[in-house]
């Protein structure tokens, strides 16, 4: 027997879920596939940063991305509070960027001046300035600090992301890996081992997985990112802490995430002991009293980048019905709030985005 459905999507990561609640309150009934749990790839390693100005710096398409998406995200987290009952722990604390050299305090004194003249807080505080601001840092030459950034708890959105998802009537199938997606008329089959499924649309959001889909070749590659939480004993963290050698994103509950390697090793998905060294190390160069703090756990998850590091959103070229949300790469949970709008517009109102001729399939 086949499953009707206005819209399926792939994948339940954070991008799947989001784009999948989206379609599902603009009235499509939705379908979202995951093979494992919700949020179980590269989302749960994830430790939620919101910092465009510091993962995206330049006037490209991807800072307009980004900076659009952050623009989004009071709104985002209001209505999902609202659709659910539930809180989302989403903190505008801004981004502390440490200057380890002077060479490090000059390119940042200098993005100052450069966020400044785009209108937004940028302040840049000398060494014993930095010490009144968060204690705990080791010595530094500087640092920059964006106060509109921020992070968000990523498995408190994921969960309210599928519960407002189904809340509007789309249906979570969890478990069930897609085999083969076909064209059948103006829609597409998308067959799973144990169920057949009709959408009139398909919106492939599998992350680094996106390209083994289908039978166009998408061009996502697998980068690993590790990342460790810490049960923190020292003075609380005051806001999102950034190196050129790991972020550090404290929570409310004395948690502290550290993140994250970017390794190229293809579909690896081992936490590993290097990985975890590395991290711990540059936390504790960062931080001293890291050396103090008690280790959780370790995370690892892989992140779906491009060549040119530019998410791909968009129908395909070849089959209209297909539309891919995928290849967000370190900017899937910053990006989520207009992810979800841009594949919403275009599926269900016919409206594309002018920022999407950069993302297209096939581009």
């Amino acid at each position: 027997m086949t499953q009707e459905w206005d819209a399926i999507v792939v994948g339940a990561g954070i991008i799947g879920c989001a784009v999948g609640r989206e379609l599902a309150r603009r009235g499509a009934r939705t379908a979202i596939l995951e093979s494992r749990a919700a949020g179980a790839g590269a989302t749960q390693a994830s430790a939620g940063v919101l910092a465009p100005y510091i993962e995206a710096p330049g006037d490209g398409p991807l800072h307009q991305l980004t900076v659009r998406s952050l623009g989004l995200y009071d709104a985002f987290i209001a209505e999902l509070e609202r659709e659910t009952g539930t809180d989302v722990e989403y903190r505008r604390c801004g981004t502390l960027e440490v200057a380890p050299d002077a060479a490090a305090a000059r390119r940042l004194d200098a993005l100052a001046l450069w966020i400044r003249s785009a209108g937004v807080d940028a302040q840049w505080f000398e060494a014993r300035l930095v010490a009144e601001l968060e204690p705990s840092l080791g010595p530094c030459e500087g640092a920059l600090l964006v106060p509109t950034h921020g992070y968000v708890r990523v498995p408190q959105l994921t969960a309210s992301l599928v519960a407002a998802a189904e809340r509007n009537g789309a249906t979570l199938i969890a478990g069930q890996a897609v085999k083969t997606i076909v064209p059948d008329g103006a829609g597409l089959i998308v067959e799973t081992a144990d169920a057949r499924h009709r959408g009139a649309t398909v919106v492939i959001a599998a992350g680094s997985w996106s390209g083994s889909l289908g039978w166009e070749k998408v061009p996502v590659k697998p980068i690993r990112g590790q990342l460790v939480r810490l049960r923190w004993n020292a003075p609380p963290i005051a806001h999102v802490l950034w190196s050129d050698r790991c972020y550090i994103v404290p929570w409310l509950d004395g948690t502290v995430l550290v993140g994250a390697t970017v390794e190229d090793v293809g579909f690896d998905e081992r936490t590993t002991a290097a990985g975890v060294r590395d991290l711990l190390d540059a936390a504790c160069d960062l931080m001293p009293r890291a050396w103090g703090a008690a280790f959780i756990d370790a995370r690892v998850g892989l992140r779906p980048a491009t060549a040119d590091g530019l998410p791909i959103i968009g129908r395909s070229r070849q089959t209209p019905a297909l539309v891919y949300a995928s290849g967000h790469y370190r900017n899937g949970i910053l990006l989520a709030p207009l992810t979800a709008q841009l594949v919403g517009d275009l599926v269900i109102d016919g409206r594309s985005d002018p920022l999407l001729e950069f993302l297209a399939p096939g581009r």
